[in-house]
């Protein structure tokens, strides 16, 4: 059986991993808030079944990370990954390893429930009557590859059927870090959101310096007060941990998606494809603007390290 764990605050994660494989060694982030375990080789060992070692972890999670989460337990990763977006935070929904009672938690969920389903693929299925999971499951596989090309009408066709071939990969997240920003309420002013976005990109290019690395893409998750969410991916012109660089690339993809009266909860910022910096190639510029800011980034960053992270904070962020 797999538990999946979905924390209130993504910053957590670390935490949550240290404690999740104390119980497992089978254990894997899904940045920016989100742990997969297996725990099929834990349960003889606390003569527990995976929802008893669930609400053992939650206490673990809380007392050792101080960490709200709601957790989804089911036989697959994808499965529990969605029994987990459905769960409260401080509950645990579990989903039966049986035919029916998987069908009926998979049936009534939109088709952008399954994990990989994105918004271009789920506008072709609505188009044709199956904007639910349990209408794209009634469909012949022959037909969804008709619609969907033969690989992604195959994957349709079996995450639908909670058919999932996936396996928890330890350390599998260790190639991405993420920062994440929510809000206490639905937030729709356009300065607040980018503030956010700000704050969140200065953390990332922080953490990355800190770690000597530097990221190939960029990945901006927006979570909307249904709990529905848009992700959008850019790859940066050059692999880098700089803040101004960063930033720039969140507030184009934020600008691109138009959330004028979009009501956001919380905006999380991942840096993918992390590589070391020793082995990244940097264009050169004659730009004396941004040797000037490089260095002042360099000099703020020995402040922080001094004096402690918020010694030093854009004045945007200040004020």
């Amino acid at each position: 059986m797999i538990i999946c764990v979905r924390l209130r605050d993504g910053a957590a994660l670390p935490d949550l991993l240290g404690v999740a494989e104390d119980i497992s060694p089978v254990a894997q982030a899904l940045p920016p808030d989100t742990a997969l375990i297996d725990v099929a080789g834990a349960r003889r060992y606390f003569g527990q079944d995976a929802a008893g070692i669930a609400s053992v972890l939650r206490v673990r999670a809380l007392a050792h990370a101080g960490a709200d989460c709601a957790i989804g337990v089911a036989a697959t990763p994808l499965t529990a990954r969605m029994a987990a977006r459905q769960a409260a935070y401080g509950t645990t929904l579990v989903v039966a390893d049986d035919p029916r009672e998987l069908a009926a938690f998979l049936a009534p969920k939109p088709v952008t429930a399954l994990p990989g389903v994105g918004a271009a693929t789920a506008r072709t299925l609505r188009t044709y009557g199956l904007g639910t999971v349990g209408k794209a499951a009634g469909v012949p596989l022959a037909t969804l590859q008709r619609l969907l090309g033969v690989r992604v009408g195959r994957e349709v066709h079996e995450k639908a059927h909670g058919i999932d071939r996936t396996r928890v990969v330890p350390g599998a997240g260790a190639r991405t870090l993420a920062a994440e920003r929510a809000f206490g309420h639905d937030e729709v002013d356009r300065g607040a959101q980018r503030r956010a976005l700000l704050s969140a990109a200065g953390e990332l290019g922080g953490r990355l310096r800190d770690s000597h690395q530097v990221c190939r893409s960029l990945t901006l998750v927006v979570r909307y007060a249904d709990g529905s969410t848009t992700p959008r991916t850019r790859t940066l012109p050059e692999a880098t941990a700089h803040t101004p660089a960063l930033t720039a690339t969140a507030y184009r993809m934020h600008d691109a998606l138009g959330l004028q009266r979009a009501r956001v909860r919380a905006f999380s910022l991942r840096a993918d494809g992390l590589v070391p910096e020793a082995r990244a190639t940097r264009q050169l510029t004659l730009d004396p603007a941004d040797e000037r800011a490089r260095r002042l980034e360099e000099t703020a960053d020995r402040a922080r390290a001094r004096f402690g992270p918020s010694a030093i904070r854009p004045g945007t962020l200040a004020a």
